[in-house]
């Protein structure tokens, strides 16, 4: 069964850092969304293109695992522009991370590439080179920087903090989605696991993805990414049981819960559970406004088709024409409809 909202799209994000006189401001993606650090917190903003809907998520806590090494305060007259004599005193690698943060910021992303690599034994230097790598579907370079970041965490984001440059990065976790993601573990994760689903090595995917889910069994990104996975082998039921365990306790609170909710009910039909995953989607689909409209037609689509499967004939057929209505092209509703 084709679900065309959930297709995985190549990378192609844009990239830019944005520098102002009080902070610099490293961003990665489309437009719509960002991660901005404050003395008042971080603070994720995103939002679903052509929604115009974003959603904000404060964390105040920047001291747990993956958190930035305390680092030397840089003035802000010297961010990003070193002098003759700090240049003396700064070691050679992190003036190169320096050069290539600026060298992005010019526009020139191979000279950028080039410094960062000269650097990469430093973690921040790593993980922007693997970026760009990622960007650029260099997957094995890019995999190879992030393998050595996950090795010395406890300094990744010492240097972003210490010339005060919030970096970001936004992956695609759908079409419509996508995840936020900065200089931590989970950022370094997240990037491995879309180079390993690229790929097709879904057991390296699944054990950073089975990682993350000990940080935060409750990251809806992270439950998103394991269902996704997961329901690639609906025959296997243990791994059934877990996407319906993990994914008990979500709300339909955003479009995010809402995909999350499809594949619960995809999980729960798989373990010939057909009445629960009804009212699953019943569940995901109450809420329509600011919801992806593909992803609101998988849904009534699966239940349609569970509601044939119990008996309820005519609720399917009335659900399917509904669909019809709305997008003649979608799925197999000719075929199904006699049209």
């Amino acid at each position: 069964m084709s679900f065309r909202f959930w297709r995985r799209v190549r990378l192609a994000p844009g990239v830019t850092l944005n520098l102002s006189k009080s902070t610099a401001s490293l961003s990665f993606g489309p437009p719509g969304a960002k991660y901005t650090i404050s003395p008042h917190g971080n603070r994720a903003t995103a939002g679903i293109p052509g929604t115009g809907l974003f959603y904000t998520v404060h964390d105040r806590n920047r001291s747990g695992r993956g958190a930035s090494a305390p680092a030397r305060a840089v003035p802000k007259r010297d961010r990003l522009s070193l002098g003759f004599f700090q240049r003396l005193m700064t070691p050679t690698e992190e003036r190169r991370f320096v050069d290539g943060i600026c060298a992005l910021n010019d526009g020139d992303q191979n000279a950028a590439l080039a410094a960062l690599e000269e650097a990469s034994d430093l973690p921040d230097a790593a993980w922007m080179a693997g970026m760009i790598r990622l960007r650029r579907e260099e997957f094995d370079q890019a995999k190879a920087h992030f393998q050595g970041v996950l090795g010395r965490l406890s300094d990744l984001g010492s240097l972003f903090a210490k010339y005060d440059i919030a970096a970001q990065v936004n992956l695609p976790i759908t079409e419509d989605i996508f995840a936020h993601v900065f200089p931590r573990e989970r950022g370094t994760r997240l990037a491995l696991i879309e180079i390993a689903q690229l790929e097709g090595r879904s057991a390296d995917a699944r054990a950073h993805i089975d990682r993350l889910l000990t940080l935060d069994p409750t990251d809806p990104v992270i439950l998103l990414a394991f269902a996704e996975l997961a329901l690639d082998t609906p025959t296997d039921r243990t791994l059934m049981e877990r996407v319906v365990g993990l994914t008990a306790g979500v709300a339909n609170e955003t479009p995010v819960d809402t995909a999350v909710l499809l594949f619960r009910g995809r999980a729960l039909a798989a373990l010939g559970m057909p009445a629960g995953a009804i009212d699953v989607l019943t569940l995901a689909n109450r809420r329509r406004k600011d919801r992806p409209d593909e992803l609101m037609r998988q849904i009534r689509y699966d239940r349609a088709l569970l509601y044939e499967q119990v008996g309820r004939k005519a609720d399917s057929r009335r659900e399917m024409e509904r669909l019809y209505a709305a997008d003649p092209e979608f799925a197999d509703l000719r075929e199904r409809l006699n049209v």
